[in-house]
């Protein structure tokens, strides 16, 4: 029987722990009052989650083959408070701040993170290639890989410095036409095709052509759905018949004109017209508000890593970042919401020779640029934050092992913190491609082996999308057998590999955490070196970012030359031959054909808009000139003139880029 005495000191202990569980912060007791809950929520047989306030039910357990229910998620068995604190604070489940373990709470069960990087010739070969990729897969997660011409805006021409890199280690895309070609046969509209362009300088004039192909594709369907097609025919015969000219086609370079396995032609209806110029103004526009708030993808337009590591800067470094603001601006504007307005790359700084840290370092140091760049211009955290996407490199380094998980924790951190952001703009979503730079010329067939390691880096980190490069890319373009064997490694992994099948498999090693933590250490130590150069444009006025990358490229080649960093038949376990480098068989290059036919091409769609492209590029220099939105006038621009006019009548207001020396 319990006396008064013990009843009194039971009460004074209740008293005294209520005081001091009061004392806690407010979001301590929240998560220690909702640890009971969520183990139970992880330990039933489903656990539902909401989406854009739509509810999504997922398995918690997968069964082996030996009839073990494997859990998706596991949690630790802490009964400690300071323990469950920690660990929530530190780590938590997927899906939950600060999203170390990934930023949903499930992987998707019906698509694999599979983006595959494509590009070669004009656009109906590297058309062919995607439907070649995406040939079986649920969903077309396309990324595109474009020619110098390109990447440095300009026209197809038979300039000496020009022709020979005509579609040649990328596609050559230099009008809207050419954009309709390459995404033919996707429904870009819908949610199971995902988009990536791999283009900085001139992003905003290619990602002007995709949007209006994705809203002339929708144009299409209406005319499709309404029966309309024959009388569109009619309209696009008399445009052309008063021109005195014929209409374009889908034509590869052998002068065939099929369409590839999977084609179904969705996007070539209106090739040489728009929609505008066919359908009524309302319909057009109701078409164009469809498009634009469906379409899901990427452009890289990463100005900063471009002048720090790749150099396919066009414009000054100034008037580039104003066209970014622009392109973010518009997307707010007409409700932009699954398209990622920039690619924060941090993939070339590593393929540059920067080490892992640096690479992490110095790529979210790049976004807090942007973040602080956009909110000067008035943009809401949580308009734009959404719509930021990162891309790293993963090698076989112990901290690629982290890398992601440290990118999500301290972006997390910061955007609630500093920011105030909500928590769509807390998540960090980044794509990983597996490192070019370990690939090797010697004894190729190990590179699948690196690669394969890397994937598994990248999926055990919950990579949101990854790209597993072909064994062959250090000596050619992939060819379709390589290709074929790098997307292989990565569904093994998915769809093979048991431990896989649980989605939160770095969680609790001891190695890893200490990993995260001294990896976070040393971001924030290069974070404020740069901030003792006046940031990050400071620290580039002093090129201290290029110096950097070059110092940690030279001390891995000379590692690697000396032999103490061993390299499998590069430098060490040669073969009896002496491991040579391999020459290949042949090596991939755009034709003749396909060369001439590019130039053909864009001039035919400037001889057609002859009477329309003085004004359309007036009105663009207009736009430049009077600080209103260039995006807004690359989009009517994109329509008629090419992509080296458009560059060309920008040049005038932003100037050319000049590398500070």
């Amino acid at each position: 029987m319990i006396t008064k005495h013990q009843t009194d000191a039971i009460t004074t202990l209740e008293t005294l722990a209520e005081g001091l569980e009061a004392q806690l912060h407010h979001e301590v007791r929240a998560l220690l009052a909702s640890w009971e809950k969520k183990k139970a929520e992880y330990s039933g047989e489903h656990y539902t989650y909401t989406v854009r306030g739509k509810d999504i039910r997922v398995a918690n357990y997968e069964e082996s083959l030996s009839h073990t229910k494997v859990p998706k998620i596991a949690l630790p068995q802490f009964k400690d408070w300071g323990e469950i604190v920690r660990w929530c604070m530190q780590e938590n489940v997927p899906g939950e701040f600060p999203f170390t373990a990934g930023v949903y709470p499930f992987k998707r069960t019906n698509e694999d993170p599979t983006r595959m990087f494509a590009g070669e010739g004009g656009p109906e070969r590297t058309n062919r290639r995607f439907h070649y990729l995406s040939k079986g897969m649920p969903a077309a997660r396309l990324s595109t890989a474009f020619d110098s011409v390109t990447l440095y805006g300009e026209d197809p021409d038979h300039r000496p410095d020009i022709y020979g890199k005509i579609g040649n280690s990328g596609v050559s895309i230099a009008t809207l036409d050419d954009a309709k070609k390459l995404y033919s046969g996707f429904n870009l509209c819908s949610p199971t095709t995902s988009v990536s362009m791999t283009i900085n300088g001139p992003a905003p004039m290619l990602l002007a052509f995709f949007m209006n192909a994705a809203i002339d594709q929708e144009c299409e369907k209406v005319i499709r759905e309404r029966g309309l097609v024959e009388d569109v025919e009619e309209k696009i015969d008399a445009i052309y018949a008063a021109k005195g000219l014929s209409r374009p086609i889908y034509r590869h370079g052998d002068g065939s004109t099929e369409l590839p396995e999977g084609n179904n032609g969705l996007g070539l209806l209106l090739l040489g017209v728009t929609g505008d110029q066919v359908l009524p103004a309302d319909v057009y526009a109701e078409c164009r508000k469809r498009a634009l708030q469906s379409v899901r993808g990427t452009v890289q337009a990463d100005i900063l890593k471009e002048d720090q590591a790749q150099n396919t800067c066009i414009f000054s470094t100034e008037f580039a970042l104003r066209l970014m603001g622009d392109v973010q601006k518009y997307f707010i504007d007409e409700g932009v919401r699954n398209f990622y307005s920039v690619s924060i790359s941090g993939y070339h700084i590593a393929e540059a020779g920067a080490n892992p840290i640096t690479q992490l370092a110095f790529t979210l140091a790049n976004g807090f640029t942007y973040v602080e760049y956009y909110l000067s211009r008035g943009m809401d955290i949580n308009d734009f934050a959404p719509n930021l996407s990162f891309f790293f490199s993963n090698g076989v380094d112990p901290e690629y092992s982290v890398i992601g998980r440290v990118a999500r924790k301290i972006w997390a951190k910061a955007i609630k913190q500093m920011y105030g952001g909500n928590e769509r703009s807390q998540m960090l979503k980044y794509h990983i491609q597996t490192s070019g730079r370990s690939l090797h010329a010697q004894e190729i067939d190990f590179n699948d082996i690196r690669t394969s390691l890397q994937a598994l880096y990248a999926i055990y980190d919950n990579c949101n999308s990854l790209h597993t490069n072909a064994y062959d890319e250090a000596i050619t373009t992939p060819t379709e057998e390589s290709v074929r064997r790098a997307v292989a490694i990565q569904l093994i992994i998915n769809r093979e590999l048991g431990l896989a099948k649980n989605e939160n498999p770095l969680q609790g090693s001891f190695i890893i955490e200490e990993l995260t933590d001294l990896v976070e250490e040393a971001v924030y130590t290069e974070f404020k070196r740069i901030a003792e150069r006046g940031g990050v444009l400071g620290a580039m006025e002093n090129m201290y970012q290029r110096n950097k990358i070059q110092e940690e490229s030279l001390y891995y080649e000379t590692l690697k030359h000396t032999g103490e960093y061993p390299i499998i038949g590069v430098n060490t376990f040669l073969s009896s031959k002496g491991s040579p480098t391999v020459i290949p068989q042949e090596v991939i290059r755009s034709t003749t054909d396909e060369k001439e036919q590019q130039i053909n091409n864009v001039r035919s769609v400037q001889e057609r808009n002859a009477s329309t492209t003085a004004e359309a590029l007036a009105e663009l220099r207009q736009k430049a000139i009077h600080n209103q939105n260039i995006f807004a006038a690359l989009m009517e621009a994109a329509k008629v003139c090419s992509l080296g006019q458009m560059t060309h009548a920008l040049y005038e207001v932003g100037g050319q880029y000049r590398r500070n020396m």
